[in-house]
């Protein structure tokens, strides 16, 4: 367990050791399963795309893989939520899975509506329950193949192109990877901070 977890919060390791195989079955499983909230998504992404401007990982090949990986990861999300319905909402917390985060992205969807697919490729946890919530409420699986292949492009290609240009613009840059972790961490992390501190706000003002 102390292996896998130094894996997880070190994305260089975590490529090294998985390769190509290991980032397509996280990208699939964070996007896809409700049990991959806890994965890397983010800052994985823009690792991979370090990795690859130091010519360990070959750029086109990654992206294209990771891109597929991802729209899938959302269809099968889509299709879990479609056939299990409202029911998923009655299921009780594990391991694996907390109703908490299933609300959340259900408050942020009813925000943003079918944009929602997009929007939450980019913040952590909600991605990975957005698919299941709009199969759960019937959105026309048309609309959202187009909001996720387009979501699933942007993002893939969003995440490694920043860690590419970071890879061939700054020189030594692996001796930092820790703190660009961290930031692309923090970044990812403020949308679910500020809904959290205006949810926080609003219960103050009604009580």
């Amino acid at each position: 367990m102390q292996e896998l977890l130094s894996l997880l919060t070190h994305p260089d390791e975590l490529i090294a050791w998985g390769g190509y195989l290991g980032l397509a079955l996280i990208v699939f499983a964070e996007t896809g399963l409700l049990a991959g909230f806890f994965l890397p998504g983010d800052s994985l992404l823009v690792t991979a795309g370090l990795v690859a401007s130091w010519g360990r990982l070959d750029y086109l090949t990654l992206n294209a893989l990771l891109i597929f990986c991802a729209v899938a990861g959302d269809t099968v999300g889509y299709w879990i939520g479609y056939y299990t319905g409202p029911k998923i909402f009655r299921r009780e917390d594990s391991f694996f899975f907390r109703r908490s985060h299933l609300e959340r992205t259900h408050r942020f969807f009813e925000k943003h509506g079918g944009k929602t697919i997009i929007l939450a490729r980019f913040v952590p946890i909600v991605r990975t329950f957005a698919p299941t919530v709009a199969g759960a409420g019937r959105m026309s699986y048309g609309k959202f193949l187009s909001y996720n292949v387009f979501g699933g492009i942007f993002w893939v290609l969003g995440m490694t192109s920043v860690g590419f240009f970071l890879g061939r613009s700054i020189p030594d840059i692996d001796r930092h990877l820790h703190l660009v972790i961290a930031v692309v961490v923090a970044v990812s992390f403020l949308p679910i901070f500020f809904e959290w501190f205006r949810s926080r706000g609003k219960t103050s003002k009604s009580v």
